[in-house]
């Protein structure tokens, strides 16, 4: 871990810590929410963090500021390390979270100081992709870039929500008994290409009855099922928005033959929920499903009003390790598409280092990485150059290589069949991310 010869110190968070972490982000997160005063919900999730009992966190995920003449933290983060899938291949993910300094300590620097030293431990725990959500463009200046949207999907208000009708599939509320059929949900539906994060057995029953109550991220699993057999799942809010809306954070059908059934009976179910959790104060509006817009629970449900997208910060520190890591993908969707590289290699440079993906007989069999051109624009071993932001976004399927050519005009390639090459590689990929907290 970092240290530094001054007052400050930032080292791995020890269980010792929990009452001063859950106090400290309590006393910074969502104040304008609290007028001021500590929030209840970030407490409880930080105390969550810290008990020991979470299913993949543990104390010393956290990073600290200590002040060294008092031994007092004055600022955390927590690193929620979870493994996402993108066509069947894993992706190891470090999730950051409740990034927060002591109003008294502030201007020190000391959210930089906690990254950098996030950034080593991912470098050294080979951990590619680190992602957050958080104040707009503040992260850009730590190497972060939008590169995963989140959102998108209709706002339905509550009068456009379908009655309840008997079709076999029923939507009620999961038991810890249903864990494994979760996980076997999770890893079904984790193969049709599109980009998750699969929970196990244990991770599931943590999620449906391992939270505090006042723990701010809890949220409600469901089943759907058809008599005992459990066909998926629906997550939603444990409560209801200020505005009245009821969050949407996950849904799954293990059958894409299922979904107009069950997005009726989904849908129906939400309704019933929203007007459960409604007080006076409060009335139930809409349901807000925080989904891409072409989620199947979207596109089958009823009109609504449309939302602005939002997006997560991304970064990795080595864009050409993420490439090596997703030659199994690459080269399947080159097969998919009946492409055959006609040479040895084709060069990606990233403006400082280059990818050599080599070719046997067409197919790739390995990608290293080599020193980049110094002009990669005019040099005639370079097949295409692409920024290492535009190469996240590609690798992620956030934007298309037409998308990242018409954003980047430092976007280089060297003739219209590299262009088809990399167009196939890398296609827009379904974000059906409901990522662990």
């Amino acid at each position: 871990m970092s240290s530094h010869a001054d007052r400050y110190l930032v080292r791995p968070g020890r269980a010792s810590d929990g009452a001063e972490l859950s106090r400290l982000q309590a006393a910074v997160q969502l104040q304008p929410k609290t007028g001021g005063s500590p929030h209840s919900g970030i407490a409880a999730w930080v105390d969550g963090l810290m008990s020991g009992d979470h299913p993949s966190v543990k104390p010393d995920d956290f990073l600290v500021v200590e002040e060294r003449s008092t031994g007092r933290p004055v600022a955390s983060l927590v690193s929620l390390r979870q493994d996402w899938r993108l066509a069947g291949l894993r992706l190891p993910v470090t999730q950051v979270e409740l990034v927060g300094t002591d109003p008294e300590h502030r201007g020190h620097r000391l959210a930089q100081r906690l990254f950098a030293a996030l950034h080593e431990r991912c470098a050294a725990d080979g951990v590619p992709i680190q992602m957050i959500e958080g104040i707009p463009y503040f992260y850009r200046r730590l190497g972060y870039d939008y590169a995963l949207s989140n959102g998108g999907a209709s706002a339905v208000p509550a009068a456009a929500l379908p009655a309840p009708e008997d079709r076999g599939m029923v939507v009620r509320p999961a038991t810890v008994a249903d864990a494994t059929a979760l996980a076997r949900v999770d890893e079904r539906v984790g193969d049709d290409g599109a980009l998750v994060c699969p929970r196990d057995a244990a991770v599931w029953r943590h999620e449906i009855a391992g939270r505090a109550s006042a723990d701010l991220v809890r949220r409600q699993v469901t089943v759907l099922a058809n008599g005992d057999e459990v066909r998926g799942y629906l997550v939603h809010g444990a409560r209801l928005y200020a505005g009245g809306e009821l969050a949407v954070f996950a849904a799954a059908c293990e059958r894409p033959a299922d979904w107009p059934t069950a997005t009726a009976a989904m849908y129906a179910y939400l309704g019933d929920a929203g007007r459960r959790y409604a007080t006076a104060d409060r009335p139930f509006t809409a349901i807000h499903p925080i989904l891409d817009v072409d989620h199947p629970l979207a596109r089958f449900g009823p009109a609504g009003v449309p939302r602005r997208a939002r997006a997560w910060y991304v970064r990795t520190g080595d864009p050409i390790d993420l490439l090596g890591r997703l030659a199994p993908v690459l080269r399947a969707r080159w097969a998919a598409a009946g492409l055959r590289w006609p040479v040895s290699e084709l060069v990606i440079d990233t403006y400082g280092r280059a990818a050599r993906l080599r070719f046997t007989d067409g197919e790739l069999a390995a990608v290293t990485p080599a020193p980049g051109a110094a002009d990669p624009s005019t040099d005639p071993g370079t097949h295409a150059a692409i920024p290492p932001d535009a190469v996240l976004q590609l690798a992620l399927g956030y934007r298309t290589l037409a998308e990242v050519l018409d954003a980047w005009p430092d976007c280089l390639l060297r003739d219209r069949l590299t262009e088809r090459f990399l167009a196939a590689a890398f296609p827009r990929v379904p974000n059906r991310l409901w990522t662990r907290t």
